[in-house]
């Protein structure tokens, strides 16, 4: 028994553009700095938009939930979180109503261009206090934006305690990958 041929699903694999990615690397992880420029855009880190493009397509859903930092959500995502889809009323339900009033006064629907990148409403860059360098964050599913010193204060003033990671543990799956 060959421990590498037959364990083949764990090895990585290369991709066209020659950037190492295991079979679990369809996931958004990581922080990244770049620049915002002066028209508002930043152009997605390449780990990330290989995993966006390659994953969900150049549609993006980008908005913000609280104001402090700015999500970009691929179309596929959103559609799930937000309960778009034929069969769905959820749009009925007063809660569900004002949440999507908030995301989509913000919010809109982009294509990630030919270089990259993606632009940030005006709106979006000033609620979050966006300029110059910002931290792109991978959160599995979806990238957020935040403002460096925003980030690093939020960080500061609401460290994680051992209740919360009780709760991470309790929340996590456990074992390997199926």
């Amino acid at each position: 028994m060959n421990f590498f041929l037959d364990n083949r699903q764990y090895l990585p694999y290369i991709l066209q553009n020659g950037i190492k990615r295991d079979k679990m690397g369809n996931f958004l992880l990581g922080s990244y700095t770049v620049r915002l420029d002066k028209s508002g855009r930043i152009k997605i880190p390449e780990k990330f938009r290989l995993v966006l493009e390659e994953e969900y397509g150049k549609e993006i859903f980008i908005t913000s939930l609280t104001d402090e930092s700015v999500q970009v959500y691929p179309l596929p995502v959103w559609e799930e979180l937000s309960g778009v889809s034929e069969e769905a009323a959820l749009h009925l339900q007063p809660t569900v109503r004002k949440f999507m009033l908030r995301v989509n006064r913000k919010g809109s629907q982009i294509r990630i261009d030919s270089k990259g990148r993606i632009l940030i409403s005006q709106t979006l860059r000033e609620k979050a206090k966006l300029e110059d360098e910002v931290e792109v964050i991978g959160l599995s599913n979806h990238l957020e934006i935040w403002n460096k010193y925003t980030l690093d204060g939020t960080l500061e003033e609401k460290p994680l305690t051992n209740e919360d990671f009780e709760k991470i543990a309790e929340l996590m799956p456990r074992g390997k990958p199926k």
